[in-house]
């Protein structure tokens, strides 16, 4: 099963037009993977604190397919997949009452803190990327045996 997170929409969340403002999905979908990463056993304290490694976003993107409003119900899923030795991706599922109202994309690079360089995955990240994948691919094993 893709690690999953429950989160209600919140005010602050929200723009004038009373909708998620499009850059706080980027946010959520932020705390969904932290939440992960503790599910995992990672310490946040350490990892984000690490004077020598670092994980940055290098590319985003969201799709909005309905509208999110405060008060609404989130159901993150989330479902990172290793692309190389140096970086990794998390694709996000956002659903309001079992319908998905936007996905999204985060890429992150490992890199050196100090030096900035890529440097490779750390194996408690290696692991994490692991554990979360065959989570994935066996619930989607799952469900198609279901439509059968």
């Amino acid at each position: 099963m893709p690690f999953t997170y429950n989160r209600t929409v919140r005010f602050q969340d929200t723009d004038a037009a009373g909708v998620v403002y499009f850059a706080n999905v980027l946010g959520i979908c932020h705390e969904a993977y932290e939440e992960s990463l503790e599910a995992s056993s990672i310490n946040l304290k350490d990892f984000f604190t690490n004077p020598s490694v670092a994980f940055p976003i290098v590319h985003a993107s969201v799709d909005f397919l309905r509208p999110m409003f405060g008060g609404d119900k989130l159901l993150i899923s989330l479902i990172p997949q290793k692309l190389g030795a140096d970086k990794f991706e998390i694709t996000y599922e956002i659903a309001v009452a079992e319908v998905v109202v936007a996905k999204a994309i985060t890429r992150h690079v490992c890199i050196d803190a100090s030096s900035r360089s890529k440097q490779e995955l750390p194996d408690e990240i290696v692991q994490w990327l692991d554990t979360n994948r065959r989570d994935a691919e066996g619930a989607e094993r799952r469900r198609s045996r279901e439509i059968m």
